[in-house]
């Protein structure tokens, strides 16, 4: 089992469902050290003080708030544990809204709600009732002294809880200067909607990959091993089309011809990398052995 990060009850009425708090989510970023160039030494930053350049104990920095006027409004570790939410053991359910009627523009990071030992019904009996309702929990917890906003809702068998920017932290699109009701064609407006049909699927999380993470990968799998790294020019971007029917129907025309190379990259990541040799083989594509898994998917679907 994971370790929750925060422990307590979902508190709605005179009812509590004893929970732990886990991430769902997690980064698979490549991170990268700072070095200099010539030496490979590492860069360590440190904290100094303006206009001295003396590095400052962590004990002797305190928070300073800068105004408009561009003053600095110093406060105390002291003023601000004065201020901090009052630490309490349970997430407050204040309502239960339809979950449609939430945008997802206020959703910030996702959790598993998982149940206490011996608390499985409690647990099961909200997770059902709010499956049947159709609705998700509205309510405030604290954790590591800030306050969150945040829904609850079930997926599948889990409570999934997600924090939520508060009403005043999404931005309002009013300032920018987008279109407001605009004539169109009938025929501009069909093949829009053959456009989008062409690219309608069931949505499957497995089908979208890192493309970008799998290259940083292999570009340093192949430093590692001391190979040599060929630096590709890239492709100038190709002229925008500015007749709009001509690019709908050429966007039609690639979408399905995307569709099926799709499809046979999907077939091709679920094969292993001999049989991708194999293919590669028959292809008779130069350098395969070489060649890492992705970059061997990439070369048999240009092949085909």
């Amino acid at each position: 089992m994971p370790r929750a990060i925060w422990t307590g009850a979902i508190a709605f009425g005179l009812v509590n469902v004893p929970v732990g708090l886990y991430s769902a989510t997690e980064s698979k970023t490549i991170h990268f050290h700072q070095v200099q160039k010539n030496t490979g030494r590492r860069i360590r930053n440190k904290r100094v003080a303006e206009g001295t350049g003396r590095e400052v104990d962590y004990d002797a920095i305190v928070k300073g708030y800068e105004t408009d006027d561009g003053d600095l409004i110093i406060v105390t570790p002291e003023e601000l544990e004065s201020v901090e939410p009052t630490k309490t053991r349970s997430i407050e359910i204040e309502d239960f809204v339809e979950i449609d009627q939430i945008d997802p523009i206020y959703y910030d990071k996702s959790y598993f709600l998982a149940p206490a030992d011996g608390t499985q019904k409690p647990y099961a009996l909200l997770r059902e009732a709010m499956e049947r309702s159709g609705r998700v929990a509205i309510g405030r917890f604290v954790m590591r002294n800030k306050e969150y906003l945040a829904a609850i809702r079930p997926m599948d068998e889990v409570l999934v809880l997600e924090t939520m920017h508060f009403g005043d932290e999404v931005r309002s699109p009013d300032e920018l200067d987008v279109p407001g009701k605009v004539k169109l064609t009938d025929r501009e407006l069909k093949i829009a909607g053959q456009l989008i049909e062409s690219l309608t699927t069931d949505f499957d999380p497995a089908a979208y990959t890192d493309t970008y993470r799998e290259r940083v990968a292999d570009l340093v799998r192949q430093k590692a091993e001391g190979g040599d790294v060929v630096i590709e020019e890239k492709e100038e971007e190709a002229e925008k089309v500015t007749d709009i029917m001509a690019a709908l129907e050429a966007s039609l025309d690639d979408a399905r011809q995307s569709r099926q190379a799709r499809k046979q990259r999907r077939e091709l990541e679920g094969l292993s990398k001999g049989e991708l040799k194999k293919r590669a083989t028959k292809a008779k594509i130069d350098g395969r052995s070489q060649m890492s898994k992705v970059e061997l998917i990439e070369a048999l679907g240009e092949a085909s």
